[in-house]
This record gives structure tokens, sequence and C-alpha cells, in this order.
């Protein structure tokens, strides 16, 4: 509860307006600016006592913290930072509470901006990210406190606060994020105890930054996206509804990195309704099996690879509890679906970009799907669906027409285009960059680069990227349809599909493929499978199969086409 000093105050910023300004120029009482870190400040108000964080430390011990020691950890980051006056801060860290509560909140309540990094990135490109951002302070685990030795020497000014993830919470060995946690807390104390009052969960302007997460830029230096705090508010609630996270008290496993697009906004989502936030430092599918029926969760986010690899581990098994399972970042087949229903892991497939918050559109099981055979339910699950509840319409429009021409494909399943968005679903631009953000909201709307059909119904469904498409014999083939069919195959765990220069017909496609635990597969073996398969155009198999011990992929679970085109570029030349 706020202290004198803190009602005082709110009643002078009544009187007055917030920060001085006249009650003129104040925000009319019906409305108020949307900020996503006002969710923690809510939730302490309702049940601060309600369990908020587990995880197992990188010392091995298992924690649990309440909502309210969630809160107070956010709010000494908040204002260490404001005594020490530094505002676009860098996080480098796994999924950690550090990452989560601190990091996510306390930045943000200092009145700050998040600038998250992919740890699995090299040292150059670390520096980079963070030297594009201009950041003026890094939290890092301890782990990956060594990649960010390019950076400390060409910035050796720029302070670094390392979490060593443990549970030891005062002295030395607690460590320097700990530490700064605490001279928060004491700096807070020693200025009147003025709590969230004196923080910044609520906002002047919610069309401000709130953080600048990167592209994975397999083709090009990553850009920096502008997340608003308006944005990611409604990004936030709308994950809540269309991920059924507000059914009783949900349990969200941390599989996805929450350096990515900031968790896909989940970290606010979760907090918004209480839920329970599980870490998890590391993908581990024994770990995670076990996770999933100790801790009982309900929810967790993963791209379509973790799910492959999660039903294929030996310590599969169908769960008692339905568990909630937001399938995105690369297109999934019907048949991983199917895998997962029967394991009581039940796909909600969405999809977006990085630039959309995370995910904006969602595949919407209609009732008459459950009177459809089995192949032909869970293909429509697959399929990208509608815009979420807080976005505009998803379009899909003609390709190769003069920039900023939009003209909407037939709604037919056929007709191919380009998807775009627009709304609040939207973020603000790249950051630092006009002509880019120029180029992606060409014509007034944001730009995927993902090609799609649209379906009678109005659902699209992704063709392919651009990029990724293979004609031959002017036929054109979809590597996203053709993974999905071969990873049918008994013996087949993933498939990664890329074209290959072909004499007759210009271009072949070639599949990569590897083997379940177990299993023996030949490339030979494959494509006769593929050509008796009936679901397969004859134009469609694949000239050549490579058995592959793995699938190279990007840190957000995508396989890497270039390094399959390289691949085969190299093999091509030997």
């Amino acid at each position: 509860m706020s202290g004198p000093p803190s009602r005082l105050r709110s009643i002078l910023n009544h009187l007055t307006g917030e920060g001085g300004k006249s009650s003129q120029t104040a925000t009319p009482p019906h409305i108020h600016h949307l900020s996503p870190t006002f969710f923690l400040e809510r939730a302490i108000a309702i049940e601060p006592q309600g369990e908020a964080i587990v995880h197992v430390t990188a010392n091995g011990v298992p924690i649990r913290r309440t909502y309210q020691e969630f809160a107070d950890r956010a709010r000494g980051l908040a204002y260490y930072l404001k005594k020490k006056g530094l505002k676009r801060v860098g996080v480098l860290a796994p999924n950690t509470p550090a990452f989560l509560e601190v990091a996510i909140f306390g930045i943000v309540a200092a009145a700050g901006t998040i600038v998250p990094a992919n740890y699995r990135l090299s040292e150059d490109e670390i520096s980079y990210i963070f030297e594009f951002a201009e950041v003026d302070c890094i939290i890092v685990d301890d782990e990956y406190a060594h990649l960010l030795s390019v950076f400390r020497r060409k910035k050796s000014s720029v302070p670094v606060i390392v979490d060593l993830d443990t549970d030891v919470k005062e002295g030395p060995s607690s460590g320097q994020y700990d530490q700064a946690v605490l001279e928060g807390l004491e700096y807070d104390a020693a200025n009147g105890s003025a709590g969230w009052e004196g923080l910044h969960s609520k906002k002047d302007d919610e069309d401000d930054m709130i953080a600048i997460p990167f592209t994975s830029g397999t083709t090009s230096r990553p850009k920096g996206v502008v997340y608003t705090h308006r944005g990611a508010y409604l990004a936030s609630l709308a994950n809540v509804v269309e991920s059924n996270l507000n059914q009783g008290r949900c349990r969200y496993l941390w599989t996805l990195p929450m350096f990515h697009a900031i968790g896909w906004t989940y970290p606010w989502a979760v907090v918004a309704v209480r839920g329970i936030h599980v870490c998890l430092r590391k993908i581990n599918y024994p770990l995670i099996w076990k996770l999933l029926k100790e801790e009982k969760i309900t929810h967790f986010n993963a791209a379509p690879t973790v799910n492959t690899l999660l039903v294929a581990s030996d310590d599969a098994e169908r769960l008692p509890q339905k568990v909630h399972v937001t399938v995105a970042a690369s297109p999934p087949s019907g048949y991983l679906f199917e895998q997962m229903t029967k394991l009581n892991l039940h796909p909600i497939h969405v999809y977006g970009m990085t630039e959309t918050y995370g995910p904006v559109t969602k595949s919407y099981p209609m009732p008459e799907w459950e009177e459809l055979p089995d192949q032909e339910k869970y293909a429509k699950m697959a399929r990208q669906g509608h815009g979420f509840i807080s976005s505009l319409p998803v379009c899909v429009i003609k390709p190769d027409q003069p920039e900023g021409v939009l003209i909407n494909v037939a709604k037919n399943g056929v007709e191919v285009g380009e998807i775009v968005f627009a709304g609040n679903s939207c973020a603000k631009g790249y950051f630092k960059d006009e002509e880019a953000t120029r180029k992606l909201f060409a014509g007034g709307v944001l730009h995927s680069g993902d090609l799609a059909v649209w379906h009678p119904d109005g659902s699209i469904q992704i063709f392919d990227r651009s990029k990724d498409i293979i004609i031959s014999g002017g036929e054109n083939i979809s590597s996203v349809a053709l993974e999905s069919l071969l990873v049918e195959h008994d013996d087949i765990l993933e498939a990664g599909v890329v074209s290959v220069p072909d004499e007759r017909w210009g271009e072949s496609p070639k599949a990569y493929v590897t083997v379940k635990q177990g299993k023996t597969l030949k490339g030979d073996d494959v494509i006769a499978w593929a050509r008796n398969n009936g679901r397969i155009s004859r134009f469609m198999v694949p000239r050549e199969v490579e058995i592959i011990d793995e699938l190279p992929k990007t840190s957000t679970g995508k396989i890497e086409k270039k390094k399959l085109r390289a691949m085969a570029a190299a093999k091509d030349e030997s």
C-alpha cells in the first residue's frame, strides 16, 4: 500500500495534472494511455500472494515467487536505473526470472526501453545490435557474458550488469544483478518510499517506444523494430483471448525465447491474467515432459520444429490435462497437429512476424470441422486463418504491382499473393531506418513478404516465401506444401525443401530429411514413396532426397533455407 507521501503526490497530480501539467492539458478522464507494464501493478493490487514464477536456477535450486516478490524485484531494478539515469537497456539472457520480472517490467517502469538480443548470435552480431540501438546499459546472464567481448572493447564505458541466476538474494554471491535490485529498493526507501507511484507503469503517451526487438537478419543486417506501449498492450490482450489464457489460472511454460519479439508479448499477457510463469533456461525435451506433468502446464508456445521433436521424444505420453499450444514461426503440417492432439497437446495455430508483435492471425476451428475426416480437419487447422480480435482483417494482395498499388487476390484458394496487415497489429516501424520503414508500409499496409492463397471462407494459407518458390517446367511448387507431405512418411521426422538447377525443367525440388530415432531410410526410398503417393503431384516429386542428421534452423525454430541452398550448391560444385 502506498504511504502518505505517495497519496499526497497522487492528489496533487490529480489537481494539477500529472507531472505538473495544467488541468487544461491533462488527459481527459475518459481516456488513459495504455501500457502493459500496468498489468503487474494491477496484479499485486488484486493478488499479491498469488504464485507468479516457478524456476530452477542455474545453480540447480528450485524457486517459487509470488506476485509481490515479482513486483518488488522489478521495482528495485527500476529505481536502480532511475538512480543511475539509464534509459535504454540491452538484455542478453535465456528465459530466466531476471529477464521476465526485472528486465521486461523493471526497465519500462523506469521509463526505459528494452533491447533484447539473441544469445545464439555471434559476438559481432550482438555487438552490432547493442551499438545500433545505442544502449546505455546491458543486463547479461553469466553464461553468456563472454558474448559481449566485442561490444565491451568498442564501448567500454557502457555498464554491464551480470545476473548469476541464483537463489542467493543478498551478499557478494548473489551477483551484480541482485545487488542492483537491492540498491534500487534502498534508493526508493531513502527517498520517501514512493513505490510504484514513483515509477512509470502508466504512460503520458502510449505511442512512446517500449522495446526494440530485432529481426533475425537471415539475409541482411537485422533491423530494430519499434514497439510502442499501445501496440504491446493490445497485442497482449489479444493473446489472452486467442490463446485462452483466461480460463482458470494458466500455468505457462517458457519454451519460446523471451528475446524473440519480447516473447510474442506473453510476458505481459500472462501477468494480465495473473498466471504462473514456469521459466526454462534451455530447450530440453525430457525436462519439458517432466514439467508438463509435474507442474500441470496448461499453455506453452513453440515452433513446429520444437513440437515435432517434442512428440517424437521417448518421454512423450498422453497428458491427463489439456494443454493449449500456440504454434507459429513456420507453417506446420496437419499431420503434426494430429500427432499433438493425440497427446492432449491442442494446437492453436497463429501466424505473424516481429513487425506485428508476434502472432496476428489465427486458424479458428469451426464446429463443422469435427464431421470431416481427420486428414482434412487437421489440414484446415494448419491454415494461417483470420486476423486477431485486436487487428484489422488480414488481406492478400496481387504481387508484382507498382509500389503502393493494392489489389486483393480472388478468394478462391488458388490465386497466390502477398499477405499484408494494417492497424493495431503493426509495429511503428524500423529504428533509425526511414527508407526501410517506408518500404515496409508502402501503400499504407505492412508488407510481410509471405505468399499465400485466400480461401472462400476468408482464411489465408501460406504458400511460401517468394524466394522459396520452386518454378519447375512452368509449375509453381510450394516448398512448404511439399515439406508437409513428406513428413507424412512413417520414418521421416523433419523435411526441408529447396530448389536446385535442372537442365530440363529449369529448377527441381531437392529435399533434405531427418529420420526418426531407430529408423533407417535411403533417399531413393523416399523418392519412390513420393511417386506412389497420390497426394504428391508428379512435378512435385523431389529430384533428389538427402538424409542428414539435423536440419539447420534459426534461433526461432525456422528451417534455414539459405543454408540448405548453400549445401546443395556446394555438392553440385564438387
